[in-house]
């Protein structure tokens, strides 16, 4: 079996705020097909990683390598491209209050391709049944959902485009256990239908253990550690140690 082709490839990454360093020397690759969260203490720039791959924040340097193209490097034209090319679920969902849910799932259609309406709602149709929501819940705001159809319904707008990598910052916040164990299943299910890559910034010890084929570990500016679950339980660095040991960890984890 060959291995499996690198999408994402981060190399020298350097961010800061005036003299405070987040990031220094950080590399960090994600293999096609494969779920791999990113994990850290406050404070080591998880969703500023995320941000700088996504070009929302540019780094102060390093270079970010996207299905073999440096980003940094496009015009506006080939970078608009690209983009289409993944899907963001941001924390809450970061839908537009003012739009119902499916027009928010139609935003992408309107800013990046031309069809016409009737194409446009059947479409998010599909994308509100993918997600696990009620057909109904097309019609609804923001503000009359739940925080998990929320977390649904910013999901169905990230696959909107049907995209190739899917980006999910702290997608189980603010959930129950049984709706973020509800979720990753959903995500597993995404994974495995639609051939997804997924990187997941989280917290969420069930949510590293049930969806990531990977972990990656951010500390001391940087990426100190990347593997399986089976590698943070054997690291001794005191802060994996910590987090995959400690109090709040899975009695799964202790029985490995």
């Amino acid at each position: 079996m060959t291995e499996a082709e690198t999408i994402i490839q981060v190399e020298g990454l350097e961010n800061s705020f005036g003299d405070h360093v987040i990031h220094r020397g950080l590399d960090l690759s994600v293999k096609r097909g494969e779920v791999i969260g990113i994990v850290g203490g406050s404070g080591t720039g998880k969703s500023v990683l995320l941000r700088s791959i996504l070009g929302i924040r540019k780094p102060n340097a390093g270079r970010i390598n996207v299905f073999g193209m440096d980003l940094t490097q496009l015009d506006d034209d080939a970078r608009r491209r690209q983009e289409q090319r993944w899907g963001v679920l941001f924390q809450d969902g970061a839908l537009f209050s003012a739009l119902t849910v499916a027009e928010n799932i139609q935003v992408a259609y309107r800013e990046h391709l031309h069809m016409p309406k009737l194409l446009m709602d059947e479409l998010a149709d599909v994308k509100i049944q993918m997600v696990g929501l009620r057909p109904e819940s097309r019609d609804l705001f923001p503000s009359e959902l739940s925080g998990g159809m929320r977390k649904r319904a910013g999901l169905a707008r990230a696959l909107a485009l049907d995209p190739e990598i899917l980006f999910l910052d702290e997608p189980t916040a603010g959930l129950d256990p049984i709706g973020a164990a509800e979720f990753d299943e959903l995500i597993n299910d995404l994974k495995k239908t639609l051939g997804l890559t997924v990187v997941m910034v989280t917290h969420d010890l069930d949510s590293l253990y049930a969806v990531c084929d990977r972990i990656a570990v951010l500390a001391e500016q940087r990426v100190i550690l990347i593997g399986t679950i089976d590698d943070m339980l054997l690291s001794e660095h005191p802060w994996i140690r910590e987090y995959f040991h400690g109090p709040r960890a899975r009695a799964a984890f202790k029985g490995k």
